[in-house]
């Protein structure tokens, strides 16, 4: 099932149309916006050792995360490449469950919550088999209704879980939401490698993901070649190196290829909702699917603005909480 009924009703084309508007919309929430829409959310941590002696921490809104309530929803947010609960759309989720009433949690991917991992295993775009564990582990400490959010990197893993788990999932989590993921990766992947994007998303990319890699290889030599780690210029590069290897892919053709949501839609049995500006600069408009190639548990929204998990709103344009109000809307009405 296909849907516009995301289209932003706000002042966001004041940001501009086109590539320029898409690069605006991105980039004008992740910089301005968290210091727009008020105080940062409060977490409390919990550290969850993994099946193979490595550990990830998960940030919860709750004063008290040992404490479940289950007539009270729990929103669990997978985060983007190198993002965390402190990203400007983990923020606006935490605001919007707050106002809501429900429990809310991040979970790191492994990496990403401030302190280095014991293992060389990283995290990826298809990581469904973490995924799967993590809301194994949540379902253990919440009986109510658990919703589930990706957004970027997070949603085409989520996806991709979903996929795998078929008429399973529905047995962990009630819906899922991916928010501009690149669910076609090798077409994300070459978009992000390109001009404008190559200069300011790459780099910005890079700077944070090659000295955790190196970190990884002073812990297990012989990982990775470091000079060609250090001469690698994009995410083609880095995952030849290290993502692909390391997480058991042949090279980054076969990464994007077999890590990509897009092929498997249709194996969905959970309602899911699939969310992509037009104007993404990371997600191709030509690489989203349409109603033909998803099944009848997924809703595609594709509204013609957002940028790359943007969609400000309001009067500067400066707020956040439009977009996560409707999502978690529909993952409340169709999960329940």
């Amino acid at each position: 099932m296909t849907s516009d009924g995301a289209e932003q009703r706000s002042p966001a084309w004041l940001l501009g149309d086109g590539a320029v508007g898409g690069n605006l919309q991105s980039i004008w929430p992740a910089l301005v916006c968290k210091r727009i829409d008020g105080s940062t959310p409060r977490y409390r941590r919990q550290r969850w050792a993994t099946p193979d002696a490595d550990f990830i921490d998960v940030d919860w809104l709750d004063p008290d995360p040992g404490l479940s309530d289950p007539a009270t929803p729990l929103l669990i947010l997978f985060h983007g490449l190198e993002g965390s609960s402190a990203s400007h759309y983990a923020r606006a989720y935490a605001q919007v469950a707050q106002q809501r009433g429900w429990r809310y949690a991040v979970p790191h991917f492994r990496g990403c919550s401030g302190e280095p991992n014991l293992t060389a295993r990283a995290y990826h775009s298809g990581d469904f088999e973490e995924i799967g564990w993590i809301l194994d582990s949540f379902r253990a400490l919440h009986t109510g209704l658990r919703l589930a959010v990706g957004i970027s990197l997070g949603g085409n893993a989520l996806l991709r879980w979903a996929e795998e788990a078929g008429e399973t999932a529905a047995g962990t989590v009630g819906a899922v939401a991916a928010v501009s993921s690149p669910i076609d990766l090798a077409a994300g992947g070459h978009a992000i490698g390109r001009g404008f994007n190559r200069m300011v998303y790459t780099r910005m990319f890079m700077r944070s993901l090659r000295p955790k890699t190196l970190r990884k290889l002073a812990l297990c030599p012989g990982l990775f070649d470091r000079d060609k780690m250090l001469a690698a210029g994009d995410l083609y590069d880095f995952d030849n190196l290290y993502t692909a290897p390391v997480h058991g892919f042949l090279d980054t053709d076969d990464y994007w290829l077999r890590g990509s949501a897009k092929p498997h839609l249709h194996r969905i049995r959970i309602p899911a909702l699939v969310l992509n500006a037009r104007n993404d600069p990371f997600v191709p408009a030509a690489s989203l699917p349409g109603p033909h190639e998803v099944g009848r548990h997924v809703t595609l929204w594709q509204p013609a603005r957002g940028g790359h998990a943007g969609f400000a709103s309001g009067p500067f344009p400066g707020q956040l909480n439009a977009m996560p109000e409707r999502v978690m809307g529909w993952l409340h009405a169709h999960g329940s």
